[in-house]
């Protein structure tokens, strides 16, 4: 008789949860609060971004998830495009930062430096004055994730009978039953991946633990004309000292210190500025990073402002017109790790905390999670 398993919510780690489960031969049922996914999960990039993660286990992770996204979207027919990414520099230090990690990282990754001219080949929307050259990397891909996870689920759903339970708000947890309201439901394993509503379900555990939310603003263009294309993913030099990435190279702390100089109240809103393309053309620009526990529900007009204006300095669109902005919030831990994967009572596991990489990590940690392979 297979095993059957509870998994509480639905976003990017609950459903990459529920594919582990799956593909074991689990019985798997997935509880949400919401009618459907409509937190950080679908609000973000929908890049799955390697570069971002130090080489070593979580660049590996990204990989993976990398693969297995290709796998899902595949067999679900759901557009993806495995763009690559550009960096570019406008400074000598970030074309030093450049150079030294492509020296460092190019006998693991498949990155390599551009000339300005090469650069300017790979996309049409970045601006030539002052344009030294870039850091390409083959390894990133765009999803659209309002479309992607609902793909998923359906697949989930079709291929492995997975049942999704909608607007139902887990509140408590009894040994291996799970309770909402007066109904509840029992398994050989449950699964706790609620995403920043950790407050619910093991408050103590939370409280004890180095975690926080961040609340990002973002912004999307109208669908560019004639089927403009952007080609890789753009970021620029603030995002170096962003991921960990690119810690590798020497020269990181030097470009850090110009940038806080120079940038100082972009570094207090946690601003680095990127910018991808979906299926449908538009584009998606952002973001800042907040950090804490309860949130101005009001977007901040000025931050959105900053941002467009740090994007103008490096590239510039057909159609530049804002169709919509909005803002995500995800768990953050404040320790330094990537998640927080905990076993709070026997038969039940806790998988949390992964920051802005859930897109680019969740397949591969609930992988090994499920597998018996994760290691801190």
């Amino acid at each position: 008789m297979n095993k059957s398993a509870l998994v509480i919510g639905a976003g990017i780690v609950g459903v990459a949860t529920a594919r582990a489960l799956a593909i074991k031969g689990y019985k798997v049922q997935v509880f949400d609060r919401s009618e459907k996914p409509v937190g950080a999960t679908i609000r973000n990039f929908g890049m799955i971004w390697p570069i971002g993660q130090p080489t070593g286990k979580y660049y590996n992770r990204a990989l993976r998830s990398r693969e297995i996204w290709i796998d899902v979207l595949t067999e679900s027919k759901t557009w993806y495009n495995p763009s690559g990414s550009v960096h570019v520099a406008y400074r000598a230090d970030e074309w030093q930062v450049i150079q030294e990690y492509v020296e460092v990282s190019q006998a693991y990754r498949p990155v390599s430096v551009l000339t300005a001219e090469e650069t300017l080949e790979r996309s049409p929307a970045l601006q030539t004055k002052g344009l030294l050259g870039s850091l390409y990397s083959a390894d990133e891909m765009i999803v659209d994730p309002r479309e992607a996870i609902m793909k998923v689920i359906g697949l989930l759903e079709q291929k492995y009978q997975v049942e999704f339970h909608w607007n139902r708000a887990i509140t408590q947890i009894n040994g291996l039953r799970i309770h909402s309201g007066v109904s509840s439901w029992q398994a050989d394993e449950i699964y706790v991946c609620s995403g920043v509503d950790f407050e619910t379900l093991y408050p103590e555990i939370f409280t004890e633990t180095a975690i926080t939310k961040c609340k990002i603003q973002m912004l999307r263009t109208v669908p560019q004309p004639q089927n403009w294309q952007l080609g890789p993913s753009i970021g620029g030099g603030l995002s170096f000292i962003h991921y960990k990435g690119f810690h590798v190279a020497p020269s990181l702390a030097k470009l850090t210190e110009r940038i806080e100089r120079e940038y100082a109240e972009y570094l207090k809103w946690g601003i680095h500025v990127m910018v991808s393309q979906n299926g449908s053309g538009e584009l998606t620009i952002g973001d800042s990073h907040e950090y804490g526990l309860t949130f101005d529900p009001f977007d901040k007009t000025f931050i959105n402002r900053m941002v467009l204006d740090y994007l103008a300095g490096m590239a510039t669109f057909p159609d530049e017109t804002i169709a919509q902005s909005w803002h995500g919030i995800y768990p953050k831990m404040t320790n330094g790790n990537n998640e927080f994967v905990h076993s709070p009572e026997p038969g039940v596991t806790i998988i949390n905390g992964l920051g802005g990489a859930g897109m680019t990590l969740s397949f591969g940690l609930c992988e090994e999670v499920i597998n018996g392979t994760y290691s801190r």
